[in-house]
């Protein structure tokens, strides 16, 4: 497995040490010191380790949600602009709206 599909906090061994995932390159010792993990390094799971619960950030929005935060933001963004500005705001709506299908 790569680094880059574990989540932070994942246990993995690397070059016979095992270390806890704390960024997209980088995991940290038992005693605590800091390694770099290259892209290409293959790493092997540690026994046992359940994965840690996926993050606030790793959740997913329905497209419902994402477009009624966006009207409500598009709403006040329209009150603060002149003419010009909404002519702008009104067209990069139109993109948004096209881009989420």
């Amino acid at each position: 497995m790569k680094l880059k599909q574990l989540p932070l906090g994942a246990r993995f061994e690397y070059e016979g040490k095992i270390l806890t995932k704390t960024g997209p390159m980088t995991g940290a010792t038992e005693k605590g010191g800091s390694v770099f993990i290259p892209k290409f390094a293959v790493l092997k799971a540690v026994d046992g380790e359940a994965p840690p619960p996926p993050s606030e950030a790793s959740r997913t929005i329905d497209a419902t949600t994402v477009l009624a935060a966006f009207e409500a933001y598009h709403g006040t963004a329209m009150r603060l602009v002149d003419e010009s500005g909404r002519m702008a705001l009104a067209a990069a709506r139109a993109r948004f709206i096209a881009a989420m299908g």
